[in-house]
């Protein structure tokens, strides 16, 4: 495998990763606490209309200097990072991991971890001092975050909260 910038003509690619995965259990936030609760559903992909909907976000993301980092097995995209450039956070030390997806082949080989590294070498690059994270609620996502080093955003930024509610915020220092 091997990791590199997206160009921007590749974004498209980022749909045809796997996201399918059976969840048995989330994390929600109560009273400031992150409780493990019973949850079973299947993901099977891309929910509808979000390619439609997220592409021209990506395009933007790139558009303004994020950076898209992309592990590949030969030709095909393993997963990738995406790394928004806006500034957020109190101070506007922080910026965001506006995306990190590994298809489902691909987990546990070490590829999201490396992502995650490359964006926080991102993230430095660009003068922040924190990575925010809004982390899908699913157990094992919120594990992997808090396995590198993440912890809950205190407090969450207020914007990125109010369109992902359900999400565990986070945040981690880079």
């Amino acid at each position: 495998m091997h990791i590199r910038l997206l160009q921007r003509d590749e974004i498209p690619l980022i749909w045809t990763i796997d996201r399918g995965e059976v969840i048995h259990q989330i994390y929600q936030l109560r009273a400031g606490e992150l409780v493990l609760t019973p949850a079973y559903f299947e993901a099977r992909g891309w929910a509808p209309g979000q390619p439609a909907a997220d592409t021209p976000l990506l395009y933007a993301c790139f558009d303004r200097g994020g950076a898209f980092i992309g592990m590949f097995d030969g030709a095909r995209l393993a997963g990738v990072a995406a790394v928004d450039t806006r500034r957020i956070g109190a101070r506007g030390d922080q910026v965001q991991l506006a995306r990190l997806y590994v298809s489902r082949g691909d987990r546990g080989r070490g590829v999201g971890a490396r992502l995650f590294a490359e964006a926080g070498a991102a993230a430095r690059a660009l003068g922040a001092a924190s990575l925010y994270v809004s982390a899908t609620p699913t157990a094992g996502t919120v594990r992997f975050y808090l396995a590198r080093g993440c912890r809950l955003a205190d407090p969450p930024d207020p914007e990125l909260l109010a369109l992902e509610p359900d999400d565990i915020h986070l945040i981690c220092a880079v």
